[in-house]
């Protein structure tokens, strides 16, 4: 007995199989919801068409009703000028950025992170084993950053003199790298954002900048600490709402992160991981509303979401700095970290969802929460394609963890996981820079291209998720990249490379 053979796409003679027939249904679905509005006009269009020789003149409205007439000027100049001052608000372009790379002095493979860890003798064997498995499992390369002071000297020189060397070369490498690349007068900048969490001497950071390139008198300069890897997101928030009141300037944005006071030698364990994990970096931004630079801007700023869930104690105290029982200081991890961030990002996402993602999307997601919160059905809830909003994700490269969880979360492919892993294997966790390496990765790599949008996504104490969504201005050009000292442009060729789950460290 024959069977019906399987349809076949006019365009190949390859049959369709099923999930390749619900995917056409699925983008003809899409297809209409996005483009329902423009559909539903075209029925309007010829009623209106069909009865307009029965409609009065204009003239003899306005002479049987000159009231009404009035009155429907007024609304309709009432909603011109609302629409016109909702989109009044100023475009904020990001015109460039840049990233500090340390000098190959800086260099800390895993197996000289050991021996630094192990030169001291503070630490006990049971210590240096789990330091020694988490390196293994960390997903880092060979040539990630630390300070010489850490590296070199022995005692470890911790000092305020040695912190601020190592956070001064990295704002300095990064802002020198970036008014290079730009070409801006300093004293066109008008607002100055710095974050670092750990480290906020007196004068502060913000303070040592305006000293160092002479910034002029009224510079608004704003320095945060002790916001976590998320701070770099929530500066360029800041920034944002900034550039709306003060016209026609520029607002530089400075991100970092000290290791040099940081290191921990003490034997708790939850304080360990950030020996492990963090290491040097820096990223200096350079934001305009002058509708001038917009030709030369790279990307546009289109959406900030920030969430906070700091009023939950578990939130709060997740990434918590306190001693330990030797009096020695530490910032504690805790277990429940990883929940705690996916529940941040659930609430960031939906409240970034209705900004970027199609109708269709928006329509089948409202659909399962109504039917799961409501009417009470076992479903299973509905989770956004992210994957139709954005073409590029910067994630925190907060660990190999985070970047595993975020990836099933959003369902995302290899290709867009790319950037973050390889920014995690190459420089480590840099804290709120992160997302900047991720960017120049893909810059380098010439996958920006005009219109497409970026999404990065920072995760940090408190406990904060953060949001902020680019549009591509134009192509990015990766050999002009590699002229312009992105921190990938000796060695991009050389990436993505293969990171096995366990590297072991050689004794």
């Amino acid at each position: 007995m024959s069977s019906t053979p399987p349809k076949t796409d006019h365009r190949s003679s390859v049959p369709l199989t099923p999930s390749v027939k619900l995917k056409y249904v699925k983008l003809g679905y899409h297809y209409l919801a996005t483009n329902s509005v423009y559909l539903l006009l075209i029925p309007l269009i010829a009623v209106t068409l069909t009865n307009l020789p029965s409609i009065p003149s204009l003239l003899e409205i306005c002479n049987q009703n000159p009231t009404a007439i009035l009155a429907v000027a007024s609304i309709s100049l009432s909603l011109i000028l609302t629409v016109h001052v909702a989109r009044s608000r100023r475009s904020v372009y990001l015109l460039d950025f840049a990233c500090y790379k340390p000098s190959p002095a800086h260099y800390c493979s895993r197996e000289l992170f050991m021996e630094v860890s192990s030169a001291p003798g503070e630490f006990t064997e049971d210590s240096l084993d789990f330091q020694r498995r988490i390196m293994e499992k960390s997903g880092y390369g060979q040539m990630t950053y630390a300070p010489t002071g850490l590296l070199t000297k022995s005692p470890p020189d911790q000092s305020i003199a040695a912190a601020r060397e190592e956070t001064e070369a990295a704002i300095f490498g990064a802002i020198d790298n970036l008014l290079e690349k730009v070409g801006v007068e300093v004293r066109e900048i008008g607002v100055l954002v710095v974050n670092s969490s750990m480290f906020n001497p007196t004068p502060s950071l913000s303070a040592a900048i305006v000293n160092r390139y002479k910034m002029r008198g009224n510079v608004l300069s704003y320095n945060l600490g002790g916001m976590g890897c998320s701070a770099g997101l929530i500066s360029v928030d800041l920034a944002k709402d900034l550039l709306q009141v003060h016209p026609h300037t520029y607002a530089l944005v400075v991100s970092t992160e000290n290791i040099t006071r940081n290191w921990y030698f003490g034997n708790h364990r939850p304080m360990l991981l950030t020996n492990c994990l963090f290491r040097i970096g820096a990223a200096a931004i350079l934001l305009t509303n002058r509708p001038s630079d917009r030709r030369r801007s790279k990307y546009q700023l289109r959406h900030t979401v920030r969430t906070h869930k700091g009023a939950s104690d578990k939130s709060y105290r997740c990434v918590f700095q306190h001693e330990d029982d030797r009096n020695i200081i530490g910032i504690s991890l805790s277990k429940e970290l990883m929940a705690i961030a996916g529940e941040a990002l659930k609430t960031n996402i939906t409240t970034l969802g209705p900004l970027v993602l199609p109708v269709a999307e928006q329509a089948l997601f409202l659909a399962t929460l109504v039917a799961k919160k409501l009417l009470r059905w076992k479903v299973k809830a509905y989770v956004p394609d992210f994957k139709l909003a954005f073409e590029h994700f910067c994630i925190h490269a907060g660990g190999r963890g985070v970047l595993d969880e975020m990836e099933k979360s959003l369902e995302l492919t290899d290709q867009h996981m790319e950037p973050s892993r390889m920014t995690l294997y190459r420089f480590g966790n840099t804290s709120s820079s992160s997302v900047w390496y991720e960017l120049a990765y893909i810059e380098a790599k010439g996958r920006v291209r005009k219109r497409d949008r970026v999404w990065q996504i920072g995760f940090g104490s408190g406990f904060k998720c953060n949001s902020v969504v680019w549009r591509a201005l134009r192509n990015v050009d990766p050999k002009c990249e590699r002229e312009k000292k992105n921190p990938w442009r000796d060695e991009i060729d050389g990436f993505p490379v293969h990171v096995p789950k366990v590297a072991p460290i050689l004794h």
